[in-house]
């Protein structure tokens, strides 16, 4: 993002639960994950993390430092490296070949099936 750009915080990942130790509505961002804010409603939490996520942006891009992209704007190839060790490769390969799907077509199902 150039510096004259403006994020639209808007577009960044958002989530509200509420947090029985703090008794009140947690607004988190998956983009800033070390940003939060606390409020007694989920609307207000939303909107003081968006406040506080906009003023974050606007510090970085005056610092020049980089502003994290939304995830929902990045692209992504549909592949990824996982390291698993090596019994565990060899249970889901055993696994794979017993439902006679691949490795790969087995850990798709597997990955699908837990989200």
């Amino acid at each position: 993002m150039s510096h004259t750009e403006t994020a639209d915080v808007s577009r960044y990942t958002y989530r509200v639960t509420w947090s029985v130790e703090d008794g009140e509505f947690v607004a988190t961002c998956a983009e800033f994950p070390s940003l939060s804010w606390l409020a007694d409603s989920q609307p207000a939490a939303l909107q003081g993390l968006v406040d506080l996520i906009a003023d974050t942006v606007a510090d970085l891009v005056a610092e020049s430092e980089a502003v994290p992209e939304p995830l929902s704007e990045r692209s992504y190839s549909g592949k990824f490296n996982l390291r698993v060790g090596e019994s565990l490769h060899r249970r889901l390969a055993i696994q794979a070949a017993e439902e006679h799907l691949s490795l790969n077509q087995y850990v798709v199902q597997r990955l699908s099936e837990a989200s």
